[in-house]
């Protein structure tokens, strides 16, 4: 008789935990930030004007170095024309340039580098009360960032759902 009660609470037992063990799962849920990031409206909007500011450095870079290899062939061809000390100093004022342009360009990227920091710092900044307010509508215990998972349900995945909340409730980031 105690042996039946013994299997019937450990029976009991069993199903309590795996029943909470399962309710657990379903309040686990994974996001793919770069995802929200790149598709949101807010997202799209900085990924532009990240890609213009790189290509307007891109773009001063070439022009200085265009005009750097013509000053440099200039030089060149004036090697044997010019007197000793002069051609030294031009070289020298050459050489300036060139590190005054290095360090302009240098400059540029890192602004650009602090812009795109900046830009995600917002654009988290604005997403956590997002996630929290999803989270405690629908009742989940844990969100994952994708990128530390390696396999889960698709049916896990709140990217898209956070995207369209992303969206209505964040039209730009603004950035200083």
């Amino acid at each position: 008789m105690i042996r039946k009660y013994l299997i019937f609470f450990i029976i009991i037992f069993f199903f309590l935990n795996s029943n909470s063990f399962l309710k657990a799962q379903e309040n686990i849920a994974f996001i793919d930030l770069n995802l929200v990031f790149d598709n949101s409206q807010a997202g799209k909007k900085i990924n532009k004007e990240v890609k213009d500011k790189r290509q307007k450095n891109n773009d001063e870079f070439k022009k200085f170095k265009e005009k750097i290899d013509t000053e440099r062939n200039k030089l060149s061809a004036q090697k044997n024309v010019l007197a000793k000390e002069e051609f030294n100093k031009k070289v020298i004022e050459l050489e300036n340039n060139v590190k005054k342009i290095n360090l302009s360009v240098k400059k540029k990227n890192d602004d650009l580098a602090k812009f795109q920091i900046a830009a995600r710092s917002e654009f988290f900044k604005n997403l956590i009360p997002i996630l929290e307010e999803y989270s405690k509508n629908n009742e989940i215990s844990i969100i994952l960032k994708k990128e530390d998972i390696l396999i889960g349900k698709t049916s896990l995945d709140i990217s898209k759902n956070i995207l369209d909340l992303f969206d209505k409730k964040v039209k730009k980031l603004s950035i200083n």
